[in-house]
């Protein structure tokens, strides 16, 4: 893919580890499971987002911005990386925070990425649930652009083609360990949201010809539309790319079974993966995006989708900080 094609601004700490989870293994008695530590990326406590922020970043900065402005959820990991970004740059940080859950409790726009966001002196400002979240942050844009600035907007999560390059990037990596070690890949596991993350590992995969399933558990959208969103975004990364072919909508595999009553709502089944993942192997999800990535890597393998000689990895996208504006779960063990 030659990938250094595209201007990149070091934010992480790469490779992150590729590691073998044999206790867990042992007790859901399926696959071999290893796990791709992208909660390891280093930036203000690491996630996936760290990966699109290099691309990001480096086009931001050479199109001489000294801003950037994007947006997510209350507890967004993209806005606290982003933030943390900017900081690392030199640039100031502007973001929208969508108020997508409001039954959290009294602490649940303070704590956690919000006091992060805070920390790194991220300006934001809140909005209600169900407006047009990237052109309320263009609206913001131009309104920097009235006073002086220069601002780069960054869509939610990151995720444009310029931003699943990071991912592709990952696709890259992940293969490279894999053959260092000898070890056969059978299928990737992941939470999937605003598309980005899958988009860029599935566009990488098929750069790479490298026929590894990923399957994608959404965190919000109904499986119809995660599927299509995933593969209009894979189609155009793998192009920016310069990969031969089109990628085939046949690659793209989502379910939405974990989702629960909604975005960023607790299901029990995540709070059981969650639990199950650290006493066995001192490993924190968050409850938005990798928990609810796990429970469905969890009931995959006890629905007998996988054999037992098979190697599954599941990829960590981080988050755990948002443990901090959850804590009433893990307190009582029961999501309602």
């Amino acid at each position: 893919m030659h990938l250094a094609r595209f201007p990149r601004y070091r934010l992480g700490h790469f490779p992150t580890p590729l590691e073998r989870l044999d206790r867990l293994s042992e007790a859901l008695g399926g696959p071999e499971i290893w796990i791709k530590r992208d909660d390891c990326t280093g930036l203000a406590s690491g996630g996936n987002k760290t990966r699109k922020l290099e691309f990001l970043v480096a086009d931001a900065l050479a199109k001489g911005a000294d801003t950037l402005v994007t947006q997510g959820a209350t507890q967004s990991n993209h806005v606290r990386q982003t933030a943390a970004a900017a900081c690392r740059a030199g640039l100031q940080c502007h973001a929208l925070l969508e108020r997508r859950v409001t039954n959290q409790g009294a602490d649940y726009e303070t704590a956690g990425n919000v006091l992060l966001d805070v920390m790194m002196e991220c300006s934001f400002d809140f909005r209600p649930e169900g407006l047009d979240m990237n052109a309320e942050a263009e609206a913001l844009a131009e309104k920097l652009r009235a006073q002086g600035r220069k601002p780069y907007v960054i869509p939610g999560g990151g995720s444009n083609p310029v931003g699943a390059l990071g991912y592709a990037a990952c696709a890259e990596e992940l293969v490279a360990q894999a053959d260092a070690a000898s070890l056969r890949i059978d299928h990737i596991v992941h939470a999937t949201g605003s598309a980005g993350t899958q988009a860029g590992l599935l566009a990488g995969l098929f750069a790479m010809n490298a026929p590894i399933p990923v399957t994608g558990y959404s965190v919000r959208a109904p499986k119809t539309k995660q599927i299509d969103n995933v593969h209009a975004l894979a189609v155009r990364t793998a192009e920016l790319i310069g990969a031969r072919g089109t990628l085939p909508r046949e690659m793209v595999v989502a379910y939405d079974e974990q989702v629960g009553p909604g975005y960023g709502q607790p299901t029990d089944e995540m709070v059981e993966a969650m639990l199950l993942l650290a006493r066995l192997e001192g490993i924190l999800l968050d409850p938005v995006y990798s928990g609810k990535g796990f429970a469905g890597l969890v009931a995959m393998i006890r629905a007998g989708a996988f054999r037992k000689t098979d190697r599954v990895v599941f990829l960590h996208t981080g988050g755990s900080v948002a443990l901090f504006a959850y804590g009433h779960l893990f307190n009582n063990q029961k999501a309602a």
